[in-house]
């Protein structure tokens, strides 16, 4: 076994639980003292302290340990959940997390840095403060007491029932499950022990380590449950334990049936499980099955159960409901498989060779003029748009996870600010390529920090405008055609494009005489180092992060807008392409360049008659003057223009334009490659690809174009003009 792949797995799950954790936490906040939360929250901290107990990481196991108690006096109701504990525990995870960050860095956790180390003494300091000391259980019976094997009576008598099913590897482990029950024996009696056997294979197969037993106990004893549960702390790990109180009724054996695990179960085996049924019980029922076989008078198990008033038919009813359950959830497992990231990616690039080689073949063959040839490449074009179809929503994945790490930020960063603030998500279900998603987390941060600090109005504020006390930050996220939209809005004080504009003139952005719309006025505050607050804080201020934002986005072929109402609010949208791989273009010619449009940015295309149809860069098109640019005049192509031309109708947001080409080639399966350092000033190019005749065309990023040509005080309409056509 490679160990370093078991720590790389250990390091991955713990991450992974620690995150649990944190939105348990967050959630107790809203659902204080919810027992499945609070118990989501103990797992997850006794599953890290078992592993990194494997790999000998003890300053992790202690540090578990004590929160792993702190937690457990929780679950025993001795404590409750505060937002103080609650703070408490956050600092924790943290905490944890950069422990799991130094093993994965393979620093040695026996020497710390100074600041780590004092964070560890601290956070163990204020952990051992709810640990006070514990009152051990009063037994019962001092002396050993005899456990009679017991039946179905026994199991519903006035005491605590413990179903127990132990793991196979219990044994290897270094438990004993006889051990536990003398344990159990100091501080109550066991009254009935039935054992399952239904596990227990034939003598020649049985392995003597391996623990095949399972257990339904009758418990008499004045301890608590917290102190019943404790006993089978080393075991629970692998372990099936159920404990229920005395007087259990009806619906909690429902419940402990509804918690059974996804096994393929007969109905008497569920029964047994969860404790309404023995063995010998079963048994029996089942030789009157048989007997009724023979008698012509069969009848389901279900049915005899309840003549001979065995199980009530609520009981059969839930348990018939979870096999149903098991089978419904089995058949959906058969039809997952998990698939390491790696290999995706490494498909969907062959896919991009796939669509490159398949355009190649097409190509030869419409050159050869060979019909057959001609006929086979269409057919294998088809099967790899097909293949492309089916391999691309390999790569989706739901933003949903990456908006409810915000539920953290908000929390801490209103704390910090004095202020109330909720965060409101929408649309998380929305899928997009994943490589987006892992890119996007940093500039969501910086928004959703800007507009709790900046946009959310103090207290005494929102009060006197009449406004609810408790601000509110919204993200949201939705499909438009072959993009997805992202929002981050606030109800807050909106933005005074007058303040904005001031701020402008004062640092030399804007000239006094130059007149701005309004939306030309908010996009300043993508400029670099732009800031209209008054005072600096640890959130923002310095002028520093939103034309890093746009950057980010800009490099994910994105585009972001702002727009605000002075009192009400503002609202920032981002724009962005389901994937960065592969899409449908149109190919256009222009002399002996070519260049891509993405096909779901192509309005219409249209032959241009005449030179003189164009006016002042304007096209009358439909009855609308349309605005024009010429690509042979955009990359600076000295070639000359044929007779006739053609005009690609674009539009992307709202905006429309139209691109002068020699030639349109048509549709194309665009593999997206990302351009070099030689091309990074030339901002409307988003990448370049390689067509079937193994010349490059250049991939054209229709909405920064668009925007580019709107933007009506620049005296050049695009930031940079090069020769790229035969480069």
């Amino acid at each position: 076994m490679d160990m370093d792949e078991v720590l790389k797995t250990f390091i991955a799950e713990s991450q992974e639980l620690l995150l649990q954790m944190e939105d348990a936490l967050l959630q107790l906040e809203h659902t204080p003292g919810d027992a499945d939360t609070i118990n989501a929250i103990f797992r997850a901290a006794h599953t890290i302290k078992g592993s990194a107990g494997l790999f000998g990481l003890d300053l992790i196991v202690a540090f578990t340990h004590i929160a792993e108690s702190v937690l457990d006096r929780v679950r025993s109701n001795e404590l409750q959940f505060n937002a103080e504990l609650t703070a408490l525990f956050l600092q924790v995870g943290d905490h944890l997390a950069r422990l799991i960050a130094l093993v994965d860095a393979g620093a040695d956790l026996n020497t710390l840095e100074v600041e780590v180390q004092a964070t560890h003494e601290t956070l163990s300091e204020q952990l051992s403060y709810y640990l006070a000391p514990a009152t051990a259980a009063k037994p019962v019976a001092s002396q050993p007491t005899r456990i009679e094997r017991g039946n179905a009576s026994g199991l519903s008598a006035d005491h605590w029932h413990l179903s127990l099913r132990f793991g196979p590897d219990t044994l290897r482990n270094g438990m004993d499950p006889l051990g536990l029950f003398r344990y159990l024996n100091t501080f109550g009696r066991i009254v009935s022990i039935v054992p399952l056997l239904d596990r227990l294979p034939s003598a020649a197969e049985m392995d003597p380590e391996t623990c095949y037993l399972g257990f339904e106990i009758a418990f008499a004893s004045d301890a608590d449950k917290a102190t019943i549960d404790g006993t089978f702390e080393f075991v629970r790990e692998d372990s099936l334990i159920r404990i229920l109180p005395p007087h259990s009724k009806s619906d909690e054996y429902l419940e402990l049936i509804r918690t059974l695990p996804e096994e393929d179960m007969r109905l008497g085996e569920i029964l047994m499980r969860c404790g309404t049924l023995t063995a010998a019980e079963l048994q029996e029922v089942l030789l009157a099955q048989v007997e009724g076989q023979q008698r012509d008078e069969a009848q389901p198990i279900g049915q005899v159960l309840m003549e001979q008033s065995l199980v009530q038919a609520p009981v059969i009813a839930a348990a018939l409901q979870k096999q149903q359950q098991i089978k419904d959830n089995r058949s959906n497992e058969n039809s997952l498989i998990r698939v390491d990231a790696n290999k995706l990616d490494k498909l969907i690039d062959l896919v991009g060779e796939l669509i490159i080689a398949g355009a190649g073949a097409r190509m030869t063959a419409k050159n050869c003029g060979h019909s057959e040839m001609l006929e086979a490449t269409e057919l294998l074009s088809r099967l790899v748009e097909e293949v492309r179809d089916s391999a691309l929503p390999l790569r989706m994945v739901q933003i949903g996870a990456t908006f409810n790490r915000f539920q953290r930020v908000v929390r801490d960063v209103s704390k910090e600010i004095g202020k109330d603030i909720s965060l409101s998500i929408s649309g998380g279900e929305t899928e997009l390529d994943k490589s987006v998603v892992e890119r996007m987390g940093d500039p969501l941060t910086h928004l959703v920090r800007n507009a709790m600090d900046h946009g959310i109005e103090s207290l005494q504020t929102r009060q006197a405008n009449g406004k609810p006390a408790q601000g509110n930050v919204c993200l949201n996220a939705c499909h438009d055609g072959g993009n997805i939209i992202i929002e981050v809005t606030d109800d807050g004080g909106g933005l005074d494009p007058q303040r904005i504009l001031a701020k402008a003139r004062e640092r030399g952005l804007v000239s006094d005489s130059q007149t701005l719309t309004e939306q030309e006025i908010f996009n300043l505050i993508f400029e670099p180092g732009f800031s209209t607050a008054d005072q600096v804080s640890n959130l923002s201020g310095r002028g520093v992060g939103m034309d890093v934002v746009k950057r980010n986005i800009s490099a994910l072929r994105g585009t972001i807008e702002l727009s605000s109402t002075l009192g009400q609010g503002t609202r920032v949208r981002i724009r962005l392409p389901l994937t960065l791989a592969i899409i449908d273009g149109f190919l256009v010619n222009v002399g002996q360049a070519g260049y891509v449009i993405p096909l779901e940015q192509v309005e219409e295309c249209i032959e241009l008659h005449s030179d003189s149809a164009i006016t002042r860069g304007h096209l009358e098109l439909h009855g609308q003057m349309l605005p024009v640019v010429r690509l042979r005049e955009l990359f600076d192509d000295d070639s000359t223009p044929p007779r006739r031309e053609s005009v690609v109708v674009v539009q992307q947001g709202g905006l429309r334009a139209g691109l002068v080409v020699d030639q349109l080639v048509g549709e194309f399966q665009t593999v997206i490659k990302p351009l070099g350092k030689v091309f990074a000033a030339c901002r409307v190019l988003g990448g370049f690809t390689i067509l079937g005749d193994g010349s490059v065309a250049l991939i054209l990023d229709i909405p920064r174009l668009l925007t580019q040509l709107a933007a009506p005080r620049s005296a050049v309409p695009f930031e940079t003009k090069q020769s790229y056509a035969h480069e």
